[in-house]
């Protein structure tokens, strides 16, 4: 032990200047924003884009396949649909998509009430 000094004070412990402690703590700030924020956006956002997407696409794939049947009844079954049943293959087609859309709809209920149980 040094003449002069007791055990019981300790040495005093220097701070760094309060500069460098505002700088740390920017640098610190800003890092947990982008690991906490930004990374998870960029992510989601890809996920949106990706989902996005791939709807437009589906849309755009229903509505070709619902002309495609519409004019398909129209040429294809001679004088079935002439006259007064000229209406016939736009009901037929509408009624085919809202089936098919139920269909989607339904699995997608039964995809996520299975998603639950796990």
């Amino acid at each position: 032990m040094e003449p002069g000094r007791s055990e019981s004070t300790p040495t005093p412990k220097r701070t760094p200047p309060l500069p460098q402690l505002v700088t740390e703590l920017r640098d610190l700030v800003v890092t947990y924003v982008k690991q906490q924020t930004l990374v998870p956006l960029r992510k989601l956002g890809r996920y949106i884009g990706f989902g996005l997407g791939g709807s437009v696409l589906l849309g755009f794939g229903s509505l070709f396949l619902g002309l495609g049947a519409l004019r398909a009844l129209q040429t294809e079954t001679g004088e079935t649909f002439t006259g007064d049943w000229s209406w016939a293959p736009y009901l037929i087609t509408f009624a085919a998509l809202v089936a098919g859309a139920g269909l989607v709809w339904t699995a997608r209920g039964a995809r996520r009430a299975g998603k639950e149980f796990r």
